[in-house]
């Protein structure tokens, strides 16, 4: 796949998908999710966070395209939308302390 420019009509919408990867929470539910699919109660249990919490973010990532979702029975199982969400977050995090440095230059 080629690199896209941020023209000025998708500048906005990437803004609010990484805005929407601002809150640690999310952040915590899709590293859980890195390790395959899970129910709102698993990740609940997992993440130490009440149930109510986990779905609002839980909400927020799938309205962004972070995540899917399919209901069995009266359960909802999650998952990451597909692997470019690993590697996003891959890419962030391997800049965490890296040189200031122009990468263009």
């Amino acid at each position: 796949m080629g690199r896209k420019t941020l023209s000025d009509d998708v500048i906005p919408v990437v803004a609010e998908r990484f805005k929407a990867l601002s809150e640690p929470a999310r952040l915590h539910l899709l590293r859980a999710l890195m390790r395959g699919e899970r129910t709102v109660n698993e990740l609940v249990e997992t993440t130490g966070f009440g149930q109510a919490n986990v779905s609002k973010h839980l909400q927020v990532l799938h309205a962004h395209g972070f995540v899917r979702r399919r209901k069995t029975g009266l359960f909802v199982h999650y998952a990451l939308a597909d692997r470019e969400v690993v590697k996003l977050c891959d890419t962030m995090s391997s800049r965490v302390g890296a040189p200031t440095t122009d990468p263009l230059d």
